[in-house]
């Protein structure tokens, strides 16, 4: 059975530098946290790319505690300045999952009349502003 719950919250309260996060809770909810970007749309884009992302790791294997600690490492090691994500990084454990994430977000986002690139900007902007604090 399905448990899931996606959220929208201000940037300042995710686990890391991150606009985008899912884990496992206490009662075993899934849970997607979303970084608020004030446009429903383009949380949306990033609660998808979450779920399609968390879908295909859960059924492959990959472990949210396998995904925790590479981003948790990642974050740790990011230059000054970096705004990469972690499931960029073809060491990712879940790189394969995250591309393909990307590619229904983008697909959504042209279906919601979104421009990739205006988003784009939001989310890096959201990353260097918080890069300090986390």
């Amino acid at each position: 059975m399905l448990n899931l719950q996606i959220k929208t919250v201000p940037d300042d309260q995710q686990r890391y530098n991150t606009v985008g996060d899912y884990y496992v809770d206490e009662s075993g909810k899934r849970v997607f946290v979303v970084s608020d970007m004030h446009d429903w749309r383009y949380e949306l884009l990033t609660g998808v790319h979450e779920l399609v992302e968390g879908a295909l790791c859960r059924q492959r294997g990959i472990t949210g505690e396998q995904i925790d600690a590479f981003d948790f490492a990642y974050q740790a090691a990011r230059p000054e300045g970096d705004v990469s994500e972690p499931g960029d990084s073809t060491e990712a454990p879940y790189y394969h999952e995250h591309q393909f994430a990307n590619k229904v977000e983008k697909m959504l986002a042209d279906e919601l009349g979104v421009d990739w690139e205006d988003y784009c900007r939001v989310v890096d902007t959201l990353m260097k502003n918080t890069e300090a604090g986390k």
